[in-house]
């Protein structure tokens, strides 16, 4: 940084708006054809199940305080895509 006299700062400014839609267009496109965004959701619903199965008595206090403070969500969310 120079703050010798006469050397006055300048704004600069960038507009990435461009950028993030080409960088959102290769992911889709990376995707490819096959992609089922409901089986993905799905997917990622039966394993938040499996994460949270199986706890013993002070697990289940720790996972209900949990979701009482909105830290995590409940087991029924009741999110469209788990029909």
């Amino acid at each position: 940084m120079n703050d010798s006299p006469g050397h006055e700062p300048v704004a600069f400014s960038i507009d990435l708006t461009l950028e993030e839609s080409r960088r959102r267009a290769s992911v889709v496109a990376a995707m490819g054809d096959d992609w089922d965004p409901l089986a993905v959701l799905r997917s990622e619903d039966e394993a938040y199940r499996l994460l949270y199965s199986g706890l013993d008595a002070e697990q289940e206090r720790t996972y209900a305080m949990l979701v009482e403070a909105g830290v995590l969500p409940g087991r029924d969310t009741g999110d469209a895509a788990s029909h």
